[in-house]
């Protein structure tokens, strides 16, 4: 593509994966001040600096994202448990990080499935996961217009959530979308070869209800490395799954289905983390020149 490609999305980056070490405040800063980026992903934020950070977001133009996987992982909260306190408790947590988003002017709020239980317990997890859902939804749209994303992970490596391969989740988004028109799904191209799915075939499959994606890596090939798994380490790494021509396919996929194309503004975010002793603004140049070149040849 000879076109700008900022013509026909908004590039976008994941503030606490990229910077996990720097200051909050700087690191929002300091995507904040750089003009390639349309889009930031925050989590939540110490009410100590959090007007601080709601002034730079304001003053940003930015589109502002709340991933609230965090909230969830850091707290092994479960909203598919079997339990019925421990799902209670996962959707309490979302719910305060939903008012939180609204405080900092996020459109969106990311969710994950919780881990997948025994196969048995499969068909019965989904249910209870399309109720937690379906409350979120319930309490955001009560709240005003913030939409509700849940993120496709890995069942086999890493994550081991019960969504999980595509199809499934897309059983659960028709499922939600009865009543909620403000849920959807991301697909993340590093979780694609976690998988085991093309980017065509996750792209395609979901696309009736895709409203956010992450492009990224994964390490598969060497199990002894400090990021195998699901760890997003930076793009073209000898032993990594992705590179410039897996965000090609990606984009073209995405393009496809007219997510990405002419005109459109939709968030296209890397999700990507410096291993240790990286720069990351290092990692973060290598993710724009990564798809800088992607787009060139696509």
């Amino acid at each position: 593509m000879k076109e700008n490609l900022h013509s026909y999305m908004k590039v976008g980056i994941v503030q606490p994966m990229a910077y996990p070490e720097m200051d909050t405040v700087e690191s929002i800063r300091k995507i904040a001040e750089d003009a390639f980026f349309g889009a930031i992903e925050i989590t939540s934020i110490p009410e100590d600096i959090r007007d601080e950070v709601k002034q730079i977001l304001e003053a940003s133009h930015l589109v502002i994202g709340y991933v609230g996987q965090p909230l969830l992982l850091n707290n092994k909260l479960d909203l598919n448990s079997l339990v019925p306190q421990q799902r209670e408790a996962a959707i309490s947590i979302i719910k305060n990080g939903i008012d939180e988003a609204y405080q900092l002017g996020a459109g969106q709020l990311a969710v994950l499935s919780g881990p997948a239980p025994a196969k048995e317990k499969y068909n019965q997890a989904k249910e209870l996961l399309a109720d937690s859902l379906s409350q979120i939804c319930s309490y955001a749209q009560s709240n005003g217009n913030l939409g509700i994303t849940m993120e496709i992970f890995d069942r086999d490596y890493d994550k081991k959530c019960l969504i999980g391969p595509t199809p499934e989740a897309v059983e659960v988004a028709r499922e939600v979308k009865r009543h909620y028109p403000n849920f959807g799904l991301m697909v993340d191209l590093s979780h694609l070869p976690l998988l085991k799915e093309t980017s065509d075939y996750a792209v395609k499959s979901a696309k009736d209800h895709l409203t956010h994606v992450h492009i990224g890596s994964c390490i598969l090939k060497d199990k002894n490395h400090p990021a195998y798994g699901d760890k997003h380490p930076p793009f073209g790494l000898a032993v990594g799954e992705n590179d410039v021509e897996e965000v090609k396919l990606f984009l073209k996929a995405l393009m496809e289905i007219g997510y990405i194309g002419e005109g459109k503004q939709n968030v296209v975010a890397f999700e990507v983390k410096p291993l240790p002793g990286q720069s990351p603004d290092v990692v973060a140049a290598n993710a724009k020149r990564t798809l800088m070149e992607a787009w060139v040849k696509l």
